[in-house]
């Protein structure tokens, strides 16, 4: 009985009316929870009747949940002070990865984004270019029906006269000029031609979004009184910075506080090599804990001593921002008790995110001369991870897991793991400092007794 009386009263137009867009003006492809955490409440903040279609790149679940609310869901903000849930509205299609190509063609679609995870991209992290040893990419340029983000995306612009703006809201080094290589290499090995004026602006997009629990759909139904079947769990920090670049208009975001700025770069820079950077080595070193916030407490130590001692080095700061508040408010972010962010989500994909989040710290820091210790620990806890962990959850997985297959040894495991370009490039395996660095952690990380 009590399912029935939860379906009844589902969160819809009819049990909670609200203003809502009337038209589409963007097309988001990975309508996953980040999307809806992020870039879709600050559309609906901006007030100037940009609408979503939503597009799920795979799991039709967030249709499932979706479509019967009529796109809306609510947001369960947690916060040292509480939690509360809004609603909203700014979704207003929901449709699976088949009608890709067909929402992006539209005249009316001024916008597409993205947010499909560092993997989504099917590319190269050391060099950025496009994996054309990935299966999905090489059945895609045979002509099929494309399943890939790049193949459906291609397809779609090659389709449009209107011009549209491609904005890439993943933590990919210089998103925009690298979603602008990858689709223009695409669609030349795929003989297609994009004649319609586009804008590929840069992004940083900062929001910790953990996954949506069972209790989390309960709080949000006691909060709202409907049932909710797509809640979105999220802390209250937020922010977003765009490079003010845009082909045929954009929503008034800054009005809901996201900054417009010439150069992205120093921002995004900040955002990959502090809150990201730090997120990994609090998921690979405190592997043995359930939640972030339990590692933080265990860990803080080594995280402070990477953010000062390693990444701000690295770091060109803009002008008024203030870098120690703002890396002081990342441990008071990750120590938020509300927001149960598994390390195992974190750790997922690292193969794919390295590269952006902490090798590239550990360049800087070899060109400066000096010795990345603590970026060293954090490759080293991912590499015991590839060793050690019962399940790898990466898209270079059966890779990896060959390389250290035979690995008896500390030494061996990271003469293996660097010689993966795919992850290291040609060049970190010839420093010797680093490869040193990263045989003596990988040697205590293994050892009874270790602290982490």
């Amino acid at each position: 009985m009590a399912e029935q009386r939860k379906d009844t009263m589902r969160l819809s137009l009819t049990t909670r009316p609200r203003p809502v867009p009337s038209s589409v003006g963007i097309v988001h492809l990975g309508i996953g929870a980040f999307h809806r955490a992020h870039q879709a409440v600050y559309t609906e903040d901006a007030g100037d009747g940009w609408g979503i279609c939503g597009i799920t790149q795979r799991s039709a679940t967030v249709v499932d949940q979706l479509a019967p609310q009529d796109g809306l869901y609510s947001v369960l903000e947690r916060g040292p002070e509480g939690v509360s849930a809004r609603i909203v509205g700014a979704v207003r299609e929901v449709r699976t990865g088949d009608a890709t190509a067909e929402r992006i063609a539209d005249p009316a679609v001024r916008i597409v984004s993205l947010t499909v995870t560092e993997k989504g991209y099917r590319h190269d992290p050391a060099t950025g270019r496009l994996r054309m040893d990935d299966p999905d990419i090489c059945l895609d340029l045979t002509g099929r029906e494309p399943r890939t983000v790049l193949g459906r995306l291609v397809r779609g612009l090659s389709r449009r006269e209107a011009p549209v703006t491609v904005l890439c809201c993943d933590n990919l080094t210089a998103n925009g000029a690298t979603l602008r290589g990858l689709v223009e290499e695409y669609a030349e090995r795929a003989g297609v031609r994009i004649t319609c004026a586009t804008a590929f602006p840069a992004t940083m997009v900062d929001r910790i979004v953990p996954a949506t629990t069972a209790a989390d759909l309960d709080e949000a139904e006691r909060l709202l009184g409907v049932r909710d079947h797509g809640v979105v769990v999220t802390e209250p920090f937020t922010q977003w910075v765009i490079e003010d670049s845009f082909a045929a208009g954009r929503p008034a975001w800054d009005k809901a506080g996201a900054i417009f700025t010439g150069d992205v770069a120093p921002y995004e820079l900040m955002k990959l090599r502090l809150l990201n950077g730090s997120h990994s080595m609090l998921a690979y070193l405190g592997s043995r804990f359930e939640y972030v916030a339990e590692a933080v407490d265990a860990l803080g130590d080594a995280v402070r001593r990477y953010l000062d001692e390693d990444a701000t080095p690295t770091l060109t700061v803009p002008a008024g921002f203030d870098l120690e508040e703002y890396k002081a408010s990342l441990l008071t972010r990750f120590a938020n008790p509300a927001l149960r962010h598994r390390t195992a989500q974190i750790a997922m994909d690292g193969s794919q995110k390295l590269p952006q989040r902490l090798l590239g710290v550990v360049r800087d820091r070899l060109a400066a001369g000096a010795e990345p210790r603590w970026a060293a620990l954090a490759v080293a806890a991912w590499m015991r991870h590839v060793w050690t962990a019962k399940e790898l959850d990466d898209p270079l997985a059966d890779h990896l897991r060959m390389a250290v297959s035979r690995a008896g040894r500390a030494d061996e495991v990271v003469d293996a793991l660097l010689g993966i370009t795919e992850v290291f490039g040609p060049d970190l395996r010839e420093f010797r400092v680093f490869r040193d660095l990263l045989v003596e952690h990988l040697t205590e990380l293994t050892a009874g007794g270790s602290p982490y």
